[in-house]
């Protein structure tokens, strides 16, 4: 072990928000539930939006001020189909543009899928190199949480197993009028982590994936604790 702290340093954010036909009205709460999350933004944070229907689009570059990404929302219309794999990718591509060394993705979603031209399993090589956490929250069909409705791959599962890859969480929802609150909860999350740096015993460089574990010992009359992590990454190859 090399390091432990735990420091609010700056953050880079992608937010990816749905805007497909399936997000109807709840558009609206979407919009209420980015502005809450940004509100949480230090001076140094900088945050770009992509806006996913049937294709998956940058629409406001890395930037410090929130209030151009509230603007943007809000002439949004929400039609079409579901591209959300296409979304995580451009903002995994986006974020190599980043100043900030914490990254992280937000992806606001009903969780469907049905129209991207990546792969579910493309898109989890990528962001297992990339250093990328990510965080989504929404609310999911209950079918869809099964992952028998029709499309090309479950959202909500292809979320839920990509938000563990990386030590983030999916917030799910029971109604759209609490997604403002998920989102500040998410913000203050972002903010209350810890950095763990280690030297492996391992020292071949071929590149490989490597699995990561982290056990906890609780203290004295504290049993319910839980750590999430991101679960492994890639050695170097030179």
């Amino acid at each position: 072990i090399t390091q432990f702290s735990s420091e609010d340093v700056p953050i880079s954010i992608g937010i990816l928000v749905d805007t497909s036909a399936s997000m109807g009205s709840r558009i609206a709460t979407s919009r209420e539930a980015v502005k809450e999350f940004l509100k949480t933004m230090n001076a140094k944070d900088e945050a770009f939006l992509v806006e996913f229907s049937e294709q998956a689009t940058l629409t406001s570059s890395f930037t410090r001020n929130t209030g151009e990404i509230i603007d943007k929302l809000a002439s949004t219309a929400p039609e079409g189909t579901t591209a959300l794999i296409d979304a995580v990718d451009l903002g995994v591509e986006t974020m190599k543009e980043a100043h900030n060394a914490r990254k992280a993705l937000l992806l606001v979603s009903d969780g469907g899928e049905n129209s991207s031209h990546y792969k579910a399993e493309d898109v989890k090589e990528v962001i297992r190199k990339a250093d990328v956490q990510v965080y989504a929250m929404g609310v999911f069909d209950p079918l869809e949480k099964l992952g028998i409705l029709s499309g090309l791959v479950s959202g909500p599962a292809f979320l839920s197993n990509l938000c563990d890859q990386t030590g983030g969480r999916v917030f799910p929802a029971n109604s759209y009028a609490v997604l403002p609150t998920v989102a500040r909860r998410i913000g203050i999350e972002l903010r209350n982590q810890y950095v763990l740096a280690y030297y492996p015993t391992n020292r071949e460089r071929n590149g490989e994936y490597r699995k990561l574990e982290v056990k906890l010992t609780p203290p004295s009359g504290l049993t319910d604790v839980k750590a999430r992590w991101r679960l492994g990454y890639y050695a170097p190859s030179n």
